[in-house]
């Protein structure tokens, strides 16, 4: 493409982000839809998010992602969120804005359009959430929107487990989330689940531990989904389908999370079809 004085810029913003796979979903989705835009990494350092966001206002950036470990910290700065972003209280997308950057967290519709795509379903389902963290935060919020049955969210420390139930349950209106102990899984009732492993155990390069190692916990599980997506296969998708369950990695979440954000800064509508196409270039690009 050529850069010229019309070329718009997007990016991401976080600490490190010298990793990213970003940048080649959104130029190449730019590259495809003949757009007349860039996507960078930005590194920032800590304690100055704040003067990112208003640096890249001032240079009329058009949107930016933010990762880890801002997704909280960023909210200060913004002059509007989303109201999903906001009961999640984390945000990963901004977008410009008259007055600054509106936020919204597209991970958790990212979540979904991927397990749509993959042929899992939410409605009605008895789900196992493996952590307490952000991310599991996020997704219990996403499965009470989505009106499960149940989730028993299990977590090594219950106090923490038992907090965020207490959160989504409250601010959703739903009595969905039970909170368990990690060790008490056996007390799980004695029927098949959807599990989704929301913990960083088994990220690479730790890539031989599972955040719950029995086998007997994977008898339980019909499909299991790891947010993970380095590895492409973690030990808990090995455990699951070693089990005879299906299981799949996190590599559409993040390629559907950045999807919903390019549709949100260009005001448009990508394509399954052309979805599916950058997926097939991120996992040949994959490393």
């Amino acid at each position: 493409m050529e850069i010229n004085g019309h070329t718009r810029t997007c990016g991401l913003i976080g600490n490190p982000v010298e990793h990213t796979m970003s940048p080649l979903i959104h130029n190449t989705l730019a590259q495809k839809l003949s757009r007349n835009l860039v996507y960078v990494p930005f590194h920032v350092e800590q304690g100055q998010v704040a003067d990112a966001v208003k640096g890249a206002y001032a240079l009329n950036v058009l949107g930016l992602n933010v990762t880890v470990p801002y997704k909280s910290e960023v909210i200060a700065g913004l002059s509007q969120i989303d109201e999903l972003a906001q009961k999640i209280g984390a945000v990963n997308t901004l977008v410009r804005v008259e007055d600054g950057f509106k936020g919204y967290n597209t991970d958790m519709p990212g979540l979904y359009r991927a397990m749509c795509s993959e042929g899992i379903e939410l409605e009605g389902e008895d789900v196992v959430l493996l952590g307490a963290g952000g991310a599991a935060r996020a997704v219990a919020f996403l499965c009470a929107s989505k009106n499960v049955s149940r989730v028993y969210l299990l977590n090594r420390s219950v106090d923490k487990a038992q907090a965020v139930a207490k959160e989504v349950n409250e601010k959703t209106g739903k009595e969905c989330i039970y909170p368990m102990a990690l060790a008490d899984y056996r007390m799980l009732p004695d029927k098949k689940f959807l599990a989704i492993q929301a913990t960083s155990v088994g990220l690479y390069p730790d890539v031989d531990k599972a955040v719950i190692e029995n086998r007997d916990f994977y008898q339980k599980i019909h499909t299991g989904y790891d947010l993970i997506y380095k590895p492409l296969q973690t030990k808990f998708m090995k455990l699951v389908k070693d089990q005879g369950g299906n299981a799949f990695h996190g590599l559409k979440m993040l390629l559907y999370q950045g999807i919903i954000a390019y549709e949100l800064w260009n005001q448009l509508s990508v394509s399954e079809e052309m979805a599916l196409e950058v997926y097939e270039i991120l996992k040949e690009n994959w490393k």
